[in-house]
């Protein structure tokens, strides 16, 4: 099959992340994140990221993740170090902001200006989130004709 009749790969919708005690783990991300709860179930809870969303799942029995991991965008990560330290997880020693949460999810914590992804501007807007993008951002998005 030829690359035209495949689907392509446009984003994500969402991430699941097994934790062992939901409302512990609500607890640690909420000492670190500001987010809007989407809905709760018995065993999971949805965290508003406004047009994505993160799934904590209960029910994590595995070790550690040591280089699985997934990249969470945010407007700034200059106070998530400290914070996450206070929330009981464990930073990573990485050139990046790489952390372990209490259940072994490894985390890494990127800026919006950054990094190539984008968001139209209504989300934005509604996250209350610069659009600006650093000269590296905007020169890949340039590079691959998105600017």
């Amino acid at each position: 099959m030829d690359d035209l009749h495949k689907p392509k790969l446009v984003g994500l919708n969402h991430i699941v992340l097994e934790v062992g005690d939901l409302t512990a783990a609500l607890d640690f991300y909420h000492a670190i994140f500001a987010f809007r709860l989407r809905g709760r179930e018995e065993d999971m809870a949805f965290l508003d990221m406004g047009d994505q969303f993160l799934v904590l799942a209960e029910g994590r029995d595995q070790s550690a993740d040591k280089t699985r991991h997934f990249g969470l965008v945010v407007d700034d990560r200059s106070t998530v170090p400290d914070r996450v330290k206070a929330a009981g997880g464990r930073m990573l020693d990485t050139p990046f902001v790489d952390f372990l949460d209490p259940w072994g999810n490894r985390v890494q914590v990127v800026e919006y200006r950054d990094l190539q992804f984008t968001k139209t501007d209504a989300v934005l807007e509604k996250l209350g989130v610069s659009p600006d993008k650093s000269a590296d951002a905007l020169a890949e998005l340039h590079e691959k004709g998105l600017r």
